[in-house]
């Protein structure tokens, strides 16, 4: 029978419909069609087809195993000032003040991160952390988001694997509750929200992926899409650049494993991730404790989102999302799945 649940950090409900449901293998789609190399941006020789590079890692021969540049069509770009102003009184507007970066996994035109060594997703990973920390130098940055979109049902313009980086002179709304949700539970029980949840889903099971190197993977109790998983480190930590070699070393593996699961499964489904990383704490006019408790309240995470439904009319209107497949069941699916790329 199909039931509505809320889950404790956002204030939304999600309509879990199990007559809906298919099995994994009613979800595979045909792999997306690969861009022609000769004519791809991102592959190696083509470096003159990207704006200049903001930083590489070097494969030790004159060649690179990641590159960042910035994007070619910024969704926001530097200004010497944010121009913040009212417009007729009810309004309000300022510069697209901000950086889009585009993270270049690979030079292999026809590998994604499930299929990389491991050796060499740890370099990815690295290079996300170098590049969040030198766009929160920046105070204008208020937030600094990390997200992958591959596939074109997930908004992928390119088949070559890349990841971007989009910072915002303002904390987004979404990122807002759940930091306000994060703080409000703190000053009530001096206790994390994230790691009270997490014990919880332990303590349970049925939704847990699997647990190793410090971090769990998991299928949340109001997942709102089919296979959606989020990845939490085991450990409390409020920011993803604050991590240690060892820790880098452990999420890039569970990160590999994951989606290679999801590749496993699934077929190779589109799918978009998300970094849910704490703000940069930068100082607020007239607000010198905005934010004071991240490095208590806050849990970084990671949510991979697979991309095989469509959000529709209902939920527009709604805020509601219709999933089919029960989360308990995802999480049986993907224990049982064998990873591609190990």
């Amino acid at each position: 029978m199909p039931e509505l649940r809320r889950g404790p950090i956002t204030d939304r409900w999600v309509i879990i419909a199990p007559e809906r449901a298919k099995r994994p293998t009613d979800y595979r789609i045909n792999p997306p069609r690969r861009d022609d190399p000769s004519r791809c941006p991102f592959c190696p020789g083509h470096e003159h087809m990207t704006p200049p590079e903001l930083y590489r890692v070097s494969d030790g021969s004159g060649g690179w195993k990641v590159r960042v540049v910035p994007n070619k069509f910024p969704a926001l770009t530097s200004y010497p000032e944010l121009g913040r102003e009212a417009v007729v009184g009810f309004f309000d507007k300022m510069k697209g003040v901000g950086a889009h970066e585009v993270v270049i996994e690979t030079p292999d035109h026809d590998k994604d991160l499930a299929d990389l060594p491991l050796d060499h997703v740890v370099r990815v990973v690295e290079t996300y952390v170098v590049r969040l920390r030198e766009l929160m130098k920046n105070p204008w940055h208020r937030y600094v988001l990390l997200f992958k979109n591959h596939g074109p049902q997930a908004g992928a313009s390119l088949s070559h694997a890349h990841s971007q980086i989009i910072a915002t002179p303002v904390t987004p709304k979404d990122v807002r509750d759940r930091l306000e949700a994060a703080r409000e539970y703190y000053a009530r029980k001096e206790r994390c929200i994230f790691c009270d949840m997490l014990l919880a889903e332990l303590k349970v099971g049925e939704r847990i992926v699997e647990e190793m190197d410090g971090y769990i993977v998991w299928t949340p109790f109001d997942s709102r899409f089919p296979f959606e998983v989020h990845i939490y480190p085991r450990y409390h930590l409020h920011d993803f650049t604050a991590m240690t070699p060892e820790q880098i070393q452990g999420f890039a593996r569970v990160l590999k494993r994951t989606l290679g699961k999801l590749k496993a499964l699934l077929g190779d489904p589109p799918f978009n991730f998300v970094l849910q990383n704490a703000p940069n704490p930068v100082p607020r006019p007239g607000r010198p404790d905005y934010w004071a408790t991240l490095q208590y309240d806050y849990h970084w995470h990671l949510e991979i989102i697979p991309r095989l439904t469509q959000v529709a009319g209902f939920e527009w209107g709604t805020g509601f999302y219709i999933n089919p497949m029960p989360p308990e069941e995802a999480a049986r699916y993907l224990r049982e799945a064998e990873p591609v790329g190990r």
